[in-house]
């Protein structure tokens, strides 16, 4: 069982243009405190076939972090599109959200994302040149692909273990992935930033 469960993430300012910032609303549960900063980070995916293209937009630090319920605004620049194929900035991409502890990512959610020009003439004559300013980028914030990954919160006490529990051995399932189901309700008891 995960020390921290994201319960909600709302995409905000969705669909915007190409060069506006992120903005995620994250929610989630602390079910036991942590002595340590969640480090959660953005990834915009540049190219399927070529991992070099992608850039991280955000990595912030959050912590150390007590049971409850927390929420916050994650906001990042966009990706700078001199570092992204011309081929590859018009059409489907990904973006990721991640959260890891010590170094070991527990959680992943990922949003396909489509950019296409907004204006219904450049789609059907795109310029020779890809014009940045009049691409606008649509998350598909409805249906996110989350991964989750086992990994252990507390290995000081691991340390004194002569073996591994159970609980901290990879699932040996395919169906570590679900469906995150986005929604407009709003913790109410216990928010902390």
């Amino acid at each position: 069982m995960s020390a921290v469960n994201i319960t909600n993430v709302t995409v905000l300012d969705n669909p915007a243009p190409f060069v506006s910032p992120f903005q995620f609303e994250i929610s989630y549960e602390c079910l036991t405190p942590l002595k340590d900063d969640l480090e959660w980070k953005l990834i915009y995916v540049g190219s399927a076939e070529d991992e070099t293209y992608d850039q991280l937009l955000e990595s912030v630090l959050v912590g150390p972090i007590n049971v409850g319920n927390y929420r916050f605004v994650l906001q990042a620049d966009p990706p700078d599109p001199s570092k992204i194929r011309e081929e590859d900035i018009i059409g489907v991409t990904v973006l990721l959200l991640t959260c890891s502890y010590l170094g070991q990512e527990f959680v992943r959610v990922g949003y396909y994302v489509n950019n296409d020009y907004e204006d219904e003439q450049l789609r059907e004559e795109p310029p020779p040149k890809v014009l940045i300013d009049k691409v606008q980028r649509n998350i598909l914030s409805d249906k996110p692909r989350v991964t989750k990954f086992p990994i252990n919160f507390y290995p000081e006490n691991a340390e004194s273990a002569e073996e591994p529990s159970l609980h901290d051995q990879p699932a040996e399932t395919d169906g570590n992935e679900e469906q995150l189901h986005p929604s407009s309700d709003h913790f109410s008891d216990k928010e902390g930033s």
